[in-house]
């Protein structure tokens, strides 16, 4: 038998292994059989998914949790355009991804061709770079690019289009993987760091606002030792929940929700927001500082972005957990901020009154009472989007970064049941509880027979409601009425049980607890279908209405 020649997909495969890839999430098609072949000796583990967007959102949280590049593969055409939404949302959520699609040959890209698209147009506007491979000696310098972009601050989506005559084409042997090195951190200038300390010594009222640069600069330990050394308040956004400790007397818990809420009260009376790690994809400054007469300091591993109510009277660009460092020994506070430990007080006490309702269908705010006390510390809930992320951010609280994962920049429906499956391959020994709403999770919900065949387990809790909750609530907050929003659903536990996986219903409040330790005993995923009572989103409406008048 002739001796196989090393071609351009052989090499690509070397190039991710030294990436350090352990999985690619993805679905073969005619047009990459070069690169699955070349995968099938490699010691990469590669998933099948049953949708390319399941695959995406696998390398979406997988790079969100890890900080390296999360891959995902696809042929050409349909399949490269099922990617896109996965893609974008980590390009938007600033989680590294490197998307690899196959490709028509380079002789038909000038003429109409089947299923040819020109995929480096297509993703240009949802990812930091793409390029595509036309000679088998750059292969190494477009991966390692791809991943360098990737990884760098701020991560991103990347993309790699191979066509299917180069990846066949012979390599050189002297051809190589560039080797991945890790650039030094850089730190602030110290005049910067000087003004902000003075900035902070003067103000009356200064805020923290957090954001998820603080999880990716690995500084929530120091972001809490700053806070509670200078005794500021601190609001996270979504995406940085966990950042500082729930239960620590200065934390302030979660912005973010379309309704004014008590962190944005405490947001709107500060003379002074510091913002840590904040990206304002997360959090629009406008809803924050409509006005833009709020005094700013950005401390970031970046400059800030241009916004007319976003301007930095000061920005400390540099590594973030030193900055916090830096600025805090330069400064002082002795002063309590006694209004935002007040208003801190009020959502301690409306947070546990819903401890022991048992009314059913279940209120949002016990179901995720009970999960709070079920899921460990460092455990992960994976939030998909819809009303249920709303309760999310406000009802669940996390003493970790990482420990509740919601995307907010793109905010994309179908995330939880395929992100639970990167989570669970990230971190096999701690619960993962993916948590949807019935809409969210028809979206994905093929991705439970991918866990079933490829032993993941975990758990997902459905809130069961028969509606696109969240549309419903703000169709009722503006027009008092709601429409075209409500669909029927499959038996969920039946639907679990026909993928091998198993299903629970709940049938009373006093179920969900014992359920769900049952359930994380499992040794295959698991469905919880939850009926949610859904009346209560139009009353926190109301509530925070009055609240706001209140306060």
């Amino acid at each position: 038998m002739e001796e196989k020649k090393r071609n351009t997909a052989d090499l690509l495969v070397e190039c991710l292994e030294e990436e350090g890839v352990e999985y690619i999430f993805g679905i073969p098609g005619e047009e990459n059989l070069a690169v699955m072949n070349a995968l099938n000796d490699s010691k990469i583990r590669f998933i099948t998914t049953r949708h390319e967007q399941g695959a995406a959102f696998m390398a979406d949280v997988y790079g969100r949790l890890t900080g390296k590049a999360g891959v995902c593969l696809s042929t050409l055409g349909p399949g490269a355009t099922n990617l896109v939404t996965g893609v974008a949302d980590a390009d938007s959520d600033g989680a590294p991804l490197v998307a690899i699609t196959g490709q028509v040959g380079t002789e038909r890209m000038h003429i109409t061709g089947h299923q040819f698209l020109d995929l480096t147009k297509m993703f240009e506007p949802i990812t930091k770079r793409t390029k595509m491979v036309v000679r088998p000696d750059t292969i190494g310098e477009i991966v390692r690019l791809a991943f360098k972009y990737a990884e760098g601050e701020k991560p991103g989506a990347t993309h790699i289009d191979l066509p299917v005559n180069v990846a066949k084409m012979a390599v050189d042997d002297s051809e190589k993987p560039l080797h991945k090195k890790i650039a030094p951190k850089e730190y602030a200038e110290l005049d910067t760091v000087q003004d902000a300390a003075g900035l902070i010594f003067q103000a009356q009222n200064p805020v923290i606002l957090a954001g998820s640069g603080v999880v990716r600069g690995h500084a929530s330990k120091e972001l809490t030792e700053f806070a509670s050394k200078l005794k500021i308040p601190v609001v996270n956004t979504m995406m940085a929940k966990g950042v500082i400790p729930f239960d620590n007397p200065y934390s302030m818990w979660t912005v973010g929700i379309p309704q004014r809420d008590y962190e944005n009260k405490i947001l709107e009376e500060a003379d002074l927001v510091i913002a840590v790690g904040y990206d304002i994809v997360e959090f629009a400054p406008a809803k924050w500082n409509p006005k833009g007469e709020t005094k700013i300091v950005h401390v970031d591993m970046r400059p800030a972005h241009i916004n007319k109510v976003y301007q930095p009277d000061v920005e400390v660009v540099g590594d973030i957990a030193d900055s916090l460092n830096q600025i805090a020994r330069r400064t002082g506070r002795h002063k309590e901020p006694e209004q935002a430990l007040a208003i801190r007080a009020r959502m301690v006490a409306e947070h546990e009154s819903y401890a022991n309702d048992n009314s059913f269908p279940m209120k949002p705010q016990r179901i995720l009472n009970d999960v709070r006390k079920v899921m460990g510390r460092e455990d992960i809930v994976i939030s998909d989007t819809g009303a249920h992320k709303m309760w999310i951010a406000r009802h669940y609280n996390c003493y970790e970064p990482n420990t509740c994962i919601i995307s907010n920049g793109f905010a994309t429906m179908g995330i939880s049941v395929p992100g639970a499956i990167g989570a669970k391959l990230v971190h096999p020994d701690k619960k993962v509880l993916a948590i949807s709403g019935d809409g969210g999770f028809m979206m994905n919900c093929q991705e439970l027979e991918t866990a079933r065949r490829e032993g993941i387990p975990f758990v997902t809790l459905i809130f069961n409601d028969c509606s696109y909750g969240l549309i419903k609530w703000k169709q009722m907050d503006q027009y008092g009425k709601s429409c075209y929003v409500d669909f029927t659903n499959p038996d969920f536990v039946k639907f679990a049980e026909s993928m091998g996986a198993i299903g629970y219903r709940i049938e009373k409040a006093e179920d969900l607890i014992p359920t769900l330790e049952k359930a994380f005993q499992q040794s295959v995923p698991v469905i919880i279908d939850c009926p949610v009572d859904y009346s209560e989103n139009t009353k926190l409406t109301a509530h925070l209405k009055q609240l706001m008048e209140e306060l």
